[in-house]
């Protein structure tokens, strides 16, 4: 047995096929599921599809033709970014866009980016079977270079259509295999140049709503196929180097010591303490340091480590920030070491706004489900787009949380019920102010 057929038949093995109702089919999400599988599968049955690589514009392109079968307009943009659009009813209005990424994070999983993707055609598919034709205008769109796997940063396609990041910054990108960022755009029949032509006039986009696996726990938890995403953390970025001084490890004795090892072992510690004191939804998180001498028998004399804090809320964002920055200086002090931060990175959280989050609870509620609200940790494309336009997420429940990785997934009965939850938000949104 294939790949596909091996991949479509554990998606269809506990499908509960009760869900195939109102023109959304089961069968149909498995069939697109599996075949996207087989485009860059690893050995390991991941996933490989660079942004921007010739993987990922196979991925568009096959899904590009079911939009068209799906009866809707498909258009390309400069930053690679696909559309399919269904007139509305007042095709003046601007448009509801749905969607998410296929590129993939090197030997990845195949729900993370495409679930979105397939969940809003599933949509407009739907609409089509049953004879649906929403009053505003919908779109279905694939975002370009979500993950970042090629230039160690992404959100490439949902930059280019807000018109964020420089043009110049850009083309000093190069990959792993030194290919500019002008030359991997001209493999996929892109030119740099065009890149800022990409950019979207804001008042043709009414809202963007983006559904994604959790890569988390906490709706497999409380056994919920789908949950409300109440905002999306904004990371920031310390790079924390603590200078002591390196000595003999047998001949310095514990009372003379200026350890920076020891002193960074502390920070970390009492890192982990301080999300709680701003809020429930802080995090932070000590993943990567150097130790130098780096010796089994030297006292360490510098060590740089890295923290990564977020939060949905930029004001207790910046506080927890706050915290961890004293936090270090004080801890320097103690083991007599010196301390030096550096920020990397500050990215704005987006809250969702309550209205919309109301919206997709009522949705949720519609069809006999409890809701259920969480933030998330990760970034999205919807992180991008929310800087200017109002966005909606909703999470699907992650099999032990795994993500980004061969063994993530997402039973079928849980992406089609989200599916069906995202369909009748979407409805609800057609009333005018909604």
């Amino acid at each position: 047995m294939s790949w596909k057929n091996t991949f479509y038949e554990k998606l269809m093995k506990t499908y509960n096929k009760k869900l195939n109702v109102d023109g959304v089919s089961g069968e149909r999400m498995a069939t697109r599921l599996a075949a996207l599988s087989e485009i860059g599968l690893t050995t390991d049955n991941g996933s490989n599809r660079p942004g921007y690589s010739k993987e990922e514009k196979q991925a568009k392109d096959l899904v590009a033709r079911w939009m068209t079968e799906a009866g809707l307009e498909v258009h390309h943009d400069e930053a690679g970014n696909v559309f399919g659009r269904l007139a509305g009813k007042n095709n003046h209005l601007p448009a509801v866009l749905s969607g998410s990424h296929v590129d993939s994070v090197p030997n990845g999983g195949h729900f993370d980016g495409p679930l979105g993707v397939l969940a809003a055609l599933e949509v407009a598919q739907a609409w089509k079977d049953t004879g649906y034709q929403p009053e505003k205008p919908y779109e279905v769109v694939i975002f370009s270079d979500e993950e970042g796997a090629r230039f160690n940063g992404g959100f490439n396609g949902s930059e280019g259509m807000m018109g964020f990041g420089s043009l110049e910054e850009k083309k000093k990108l190069v990959d792993s295999e030194g290919k500019s960022f002008s030359k991997v755009l001209e493999e996929v029949g892109l030119t740099a140049e065009k890149y800022p032509e990409a950019k979207r006039a804001e008042s043709t986009i009414d809202m963007f709503v983006e559904v994604h696996i959790e890569q988390g726990k906490r709706l497999e938890k409380e056994n919920l196929s789908c949950g409300v995403v109440t905002g999306i953390a904004g990371p920031c970025w310390l790079e924390v180097t603590f200078s002591g001084e390196a000595g003999h490890a047998g001949n310095t004795p514990m009372n003379d010591r200026k350890d920076a090892l020891v002193a960074a072992s502390a920070f970390i510690t009492n890192i982990a303490t301080l999300p709680a004191q701003v809020s429930d939804s802080a995090v932070a998180t000590v993943g990567k340091l150097h130790v130098e001498p780096n010796g089994v028998n030297v006292i360490p004399g510098e060590v740089t480590l890295y923290v990564d804090i977020r939060d949905i809320h930029k004001e207790t964002r910046d506080k927890l920030i706050d915290l961890v920055k004293q936090s270090g200086e004080q801890i320097a002090s103690d083991y007599h070491t010196s301390i030096v931060f550096n920020e990397t990175m500050r990215v704005s959280p987006v809250p969702i706004e309550e209205k919309k989050q109301n919206l997709l609870e009522e949705a949720i509620l519609a069809h006999d489900l409890p809701a259920y609200r969480l933030p998330s940790g990760a970034g999205h494309d919807a992180m991008i787009v929310g800087e200017k336009i109002p966005v909606a997420m909703l999470f699907t429940k992650s099999i032990n949380g795994v993500s980004h990785h061969p063994a993530e997934w997402s039973e079928l009965t849980d992406c089609v019920q989200t599916v069906h939850v995202l369909k009748t938000f979407i409805e609800k949104l057609q009333q005018q102010g909604a």
